[in-house]
């Protein structure tokens, strides 16, 4: 039977791989065969190819006795997969009795494509025998393709990896081919298993999940970090420090499809900062955050937003009480931007490093949806930043959320961040309140001031580390008042409104333009005045009180 081309074993294929193997190589993917994934084993399209055995399994070992401790065996895997293969490859591997420890190791090659074309790129992790299904407890590491080979053993396992025992099983190595150039991809894939007894287990030290606040405060944090764990290249340590000289209160570990980091957090946490253990998930239509995941938790990322399998993370995240957040929703790399809505969503990163287009058009689909909200009633979509940093130069705390919660604790922060009680800002250096005023009734951020529809209100922008910025409220209606602040960046700009004339009303605290030049406005009305962002603001919900 030919599946896409490729066919499965047949008698004297059969016999010619258990020559190969005994050789200790492994015949392509032509030979071996592709063998589809059962329909709904995994969200995305996956293929499986045939599997790879040790000698000591084929003669007998796995139920009697085992090679000699320190002994390897080594089988080699090539192939060949074709432009539009499925999202995931799976090459399963048969782990006979007493293996210490799994090495695996992969290339593949990268022919030159025209201009315009992907190239080569492919991912790699791999599931234990507990299985490949989606949201199977047999995850055991995935390291996108920030690494050509891993190790895993009951004590200790190459970052992105879970340590743990080698088990008697079916083991899969997962193939991401990310992208395929016209060409198509060879790869090789090089497995050794190293025999004896397992040795002491890994003892994660995880974080605690509150430190020394100050009540209910406002604590800042970078919600969007990555270490060597995944595709980041500064270890837990140089990122707790990181923020710790950015003056925050706490931060969120998002490593990418991978909890692995969780268990060394511990030991840089500590009163003066908050570490919260959370994901990014990469999916093939967008990346998204699970912020506050219980230590250890991993969330699957092998699904398209036509799979229909994205709302049932995002419950698993809720029934943990952690936050879903869409993540850098304008990028413009392949499969970064969002395709899954915002129905599933707690919150959504409109700002994702240093200040770009992308940030721009974010902003700009966001404050949309809050008029939208406004109209069909339906919970509003509060806004985040984070800085998305993975190495040096990037910038660790640029920007980050000022959240405003009862405590600093993982699960007042998420409270917080989920009511919207939080601004965001480029830098600890600028300091912010924002207040609607009315009536003997005050507002802040994220919450409601309801007044008669024409009773006057005052919108209090006090703003401190932005010099010669420009300061600007927008409503429904969109802007509506702007003033510039002077040199010394510390200012207060009040405008007075009612709730009949605004739905809303949200601050933003703009840079002037890098070279001094305005702006290029529309048609209609003067060149703009304000450059990169400094700081923003969730609205202040103003509701006109009904009458009688």
């Amino acid at each position: 039977m030919c599946l896409d081309g490729y066919c499965e074993h047949n008698a004297d294929e059969l016999d010619a791989d258990a020559s190969a193997r005994a050789a200790g190589t492994a015949p392509g993917v032509g030979r071996r065969g592709l063998l589809m994934a059962a329909a709904g084993a995994v969200g995305a399209a996956a293929v499986t190819l045939g599997p790879v055995s040790f000698a000591s399994a084929a003669d007998g070992s796995s139920s009697g006795s085992t090679p000699p401790a320190g002994s390897q065996e080594t089988r080699t895997v090539t192939g060949h997969l074709e432009t539009g293969v499925a999202d995931f490859v799976y090459l399963p591997v048969e782990i006979p009795k007493g293996v210490q420890k799994i090495a695996v190791s992969y290339s593949y090659d990268k022919p030159a494509v025209p201009a315009g074309t992907p190239g080569n790129s492919c991912d790699i992790g791999v599931f234990d025998q507990r299985g490949t299904a989606l949201d199977s407890q047999g995850f055991r590491g995935w390291s996108g393709g920030f690494r050509t080979s891993f190790e895993i053993s009951n004590g200790e396992a190459t970052p992105g990896y879970l340590p743990g025992p080698v088990s008697v099983g079916t083991w899969n190595i997962v193939l991401g081919p990310y992208q395929v150039a016209p060409q198509g991809l060879n790869y090789n894939v090089q497995i050794t298993l190293t025999y004896g007894p397992e040795g002491p287990r890994f003892v994660p030290t995880y974080p605690p999940q509150r430190a020394k606040g100050r009540g209910r405060a406002w604590y800042r944090g970078d919600c969007h970090l990555h270490t060597v764990y995944s595709d980041g290249k500064r270890l837990p340590s140089e990122v707790a420090a990181g923020a710790r000289a950015a003056g925050l209160d706490f931060m969120v570990s998002t490593d990418h499809n991978t909890s692995s980091s969780h268990g060394v957090w511990g030991q840089y946490s500590g009163p003066d900062l908050l570490i919260v253990t959370g994901e990014e998930i990469t999916t093939r239509n967008g990346h998204w955050l699970a912020l506050g995941l219980p230590a250890g938790e991993w969330i699957d990322w092998r699904y398209r937003s036509r799979d229909d399998s994205f709302d049932r993370f995002a419950r698993k995240v809720h029934r943990s009480g952690g936050l879903v957040v869409p993540a850098h929703p304008y990028c413009p790399y392949v499969a970064c931007q969002w395709k899954f809505g915002y129905d599933d969503a707690d919150a959504v990163e409109v700002w994702n490093g240093p200040w770009t287009y992308d940030d721009e058009s974010a902003v700009d689909t966001w404050d949309a949806r809050l008029g939208e909200a406004l109209r069909s009633g339906k919970k509003w979509l509060p806004a985040m930043g984070n800085s998305d940093a993975h190495s040096e130069p990037q910038v660790i705390g640029l920007p980050h959320n000022v959240v405003l919660a009862d405590d600093l604790a993982t699960d007042a922060l998420m409270d917080g961040i989920r009511a919207g009680r939080n601004w965001i800002a480029e830098s600890s250096a600028v300091q912010l309140t924002f207040t609607a005023t009315g009536g003997g009734r005050q507002a802040g951020i994220g919450e409601e001031l309801t007044l008669p529809a024409d009773a006057p209100l005052d919108v209090r922008l006090d703003v401190s580390g932005v010099p010669n910025g420009t300061v600007r409220f927008i409503t429904d209606e969109g802007q509506m008042h702007q003033e510039s602040l002077p040199a010394s960046g510390t200012g207060t700009v009040v405008w007075r409104t009612t709730t009949s004339l605004a739905a809303y009303v949200r601050a933003e605290v703009r840079h002037p333009m890098a070279d001094g030049t305005p702006g290029k406005g529309n048609t209609m009305g003067p060149a703009l005045q304000w450059g990169p962002m400094a700081a923003l603001t969730n609205p202040v919900f103003l509701v006109a009180q009904k009458k009688g």
